[in-house]
C-alpha cells in the first residue's frame, strides 16, 4: 500500500480485502497503527495506544492479527532479544539501528549487497535481519 495516501479506514479495508483477509475494525485500527507508527512497536505497545480508544480490544486479538499479518507477509517482526518482540510495517529489505542507551529501533537506509542476492555460495537465503547497535543521534545531543 502507498504509505503517502491518507490512511482511510476504506482505503485499509480495500487493501486487506485484496489479501483475502476479512477487514474488521480491530484488523483495520492494528494495520493504521503499525503504518503510522514506525517506531517497531511490540504487542504491549500496541495494546497500550489502541486500548485507550478500543475498549473490546485484547492481546489475544493483537497476537492473531499479528500472527495474521506476518503470515501474509503484510509486516516482518524483530527479535532483539528473546523477551522483546517488534513489529514492522517495512517488510522490504533495510538495516535497523538499536540505541543501546533509550532502547529505540531506527530503520536505517543503506545499500547493502546482500539485499539483492537470492543465493550466496550455493545457500538459499530466505530471511536476514541486519542489526546495527550504538548510540543514536538524539541521545548523544542529549549527553
Amino acid at each position: 500500500m502507498n504509505k503517502r495516501k491518507e490512511l482511510t479506514m476504506d482505503k485499509l479495508r480495500e487493501y486487506l480485502d485484496k489479501k483475502n483477509i476479512h477487514p474488521s475494525y480491530h484488523r483495520l485500527k492494528i494495520l493504521k497503527y503499525l503504518m503510522e507508527h514506525k517506531t517497531h512497536p511490540t504487542v504491549d505497545m500496541i495494546y497500550k495506544d489502541l486500548s485507550k480508544e478500543i475498549a473490546t480490544l485484547s492481546k489475544t486479538t493483537i497476537y492473531n492479527t499479528l500472527s495474521l499479518f506476518l503470515k501474509e507477509g503484510i509486516i516482518s517482526c524483530l527479535t532483539i532479544d528473546e523477551n522483546k518482540i517488534m513489529y514492522d510495517y517495512n517488510t522490504k529489505p533495510h538495516v535497523h539501528f538499536i540505541c543501546i542507551k533509550c532502547g529505540c529501533v531506527y530503520d536505517i537506509h543503506l545499500k547493502c549487497p546482500i539485499f539483492d542476492k537470492e543465493i550466496i555460495e550455493g545457500h538459499k537465503i530466505t530471511e536476514y535481519h541486519i542489526y546495527l547497535k550504538g548510540i543514536c543521534k538524539e541521545c548523544l545531543k542529549n549527553a
